[in-house]
């Protein structure tokens, strides 16, 4: 089953999406809004998924689909919750500073707490200033039902009720004074965008696998393909054990979202990691800039400037989008 919000107040309208993206249908006799349905998923999702296969199977009684429409899933939310799976990103952001990484990282997921107050939607512009260092990052990110403190992974595994994807805009400029403050991020963590559709992980087959989305990850940079890499890959901890260390010491409510971090698989060189040489590319500037400074001492790449434009989206074997693409421009705060 697929999920959007229209933009419409701050919370949206919840609407059912056509498999094939091309269609929707407004459903507040359901459910008025994605948080609504979430809260009462056991009473809405079987009356979603009743209307979810009527309009694949009829363009009756539905409206043409147009990404500019609607806003990300949860305009807003409780909690947004962001972690570094693929250690290999971390790997790079450490090597490129001649840091080690810690021992923990690899048993322990790294996470932390972001804005959730209001969210860009998926066509909406990142305005900042370019002195602030301004990155993407292209992720996965799982919405949660309720879930009680302390529960296991097996527990947090059948919380998971949609998959989306997300860009997790960051200030890099800003990142190193407030980390080095001890108390994480805030100003360099502005608000993140999210994919216009939200999916249950059934519509994603055998590729929802092992709690993690096998399937490339597709990233443009003004046009021009920047990465690919496979989501199912080098991910070191899956969503059921993210989900369970966001409730190792508190209840995690309907509505909750969490971030799979900056997809990331292992490869070669810098020169051997791009696309245009054969690699499957990146989903941050940050980490090809971390390649340049392993291998030639300092970062080539520029971070994003105004009228720069990113695209993020993930498609089926057969070529389809399946949550529709987030594309931000970068406009001069």
């Amino acid at each position: 089953m697929k999920l959007a919000s229209l933009k419409q107040g701050r919370d949206g309208a919840l609407v059912v999406v056509s498999r094939d993206l091309t269609r929707f249908k407004v459903v507040a006799d359901i459910a008025p809004t994605m948080q609504y349905a979430l809260e009462n998923w056991e009473q809405c999702e079987p009356a979603l998924q009743q209307v979810y296969e009527q309009i694949n199977a009829s363009a009756d009684h539905t409206q043409a689909f147009d990404v500019n429409l609607f806003h990300s899933p949860l305009p807003r939310a409780y909690q947004w919750a962001d972690g570094s799976a693929y250690i290999n990103h971390v790997e790079l952001v450490r090597k490129a500073r001649n840091a080690e990484v810690p021992a923990s990282f690899y048993h322990d997921p790294l996470m932390y707490q972001g804005a959730s107050d209001g969210f860009l939607a998926p066509t909406d512009k990142v305005v900042a200033d370019p002195d602030w260092g301004i990155d993407f990052e292209a992720e996965v990110a799982v919405i949660t039902g309720d879930l009680p403190m302390g529960a296991t992974v097996e527990q947090a595994a059948q919380s998971i009720r949609l998959v989306m994807l997300v860009n997790d805009v960051s200030m890099r400029a800003l990142i190193p004074a407030e980390l080095a403050k001890g108390f994480g991020f805030l100003q360099s963590k502005p608000a993140s965008a999210f994919s216009p559709v939200a999916v249950t992980p059934d519509e994603l087959g055998d590729k929802w696998a092992d709690h993690k989305v096998h399937l490339p990850l597709l990233v443009e940079l003004n046009g021009q393909p920047f990465g690919q890499p496979n989501a199912g890959v080098d991910m070191t901890f899956n969503f059921a054990q993210l989900v369970a260390h966001v409730a190792k010491t508190r209840t995690v409510c309907a509505g909750t979202i969490v971030g799979s971090g900056t997809v990331s698989n292992k490869q070669g060189s810098l020169w051997g990691s791009s696309i245009e040489n054969g690699g499957v590319g990146y989903c941050c500037l940050a980490e090809v800039r971390m390649y340049e400074t392993i291998e030639q001492g300092k970062p080539l790449t520029p971070f994003m400037q105004p009228g720069d434009v990113v695209r993020i989206e993930m498609k089926d074997e057969a070529g389809q989008s399946i949550f529709g693409a987030i594309e931000n421009e970068v406009e001069r705060f």
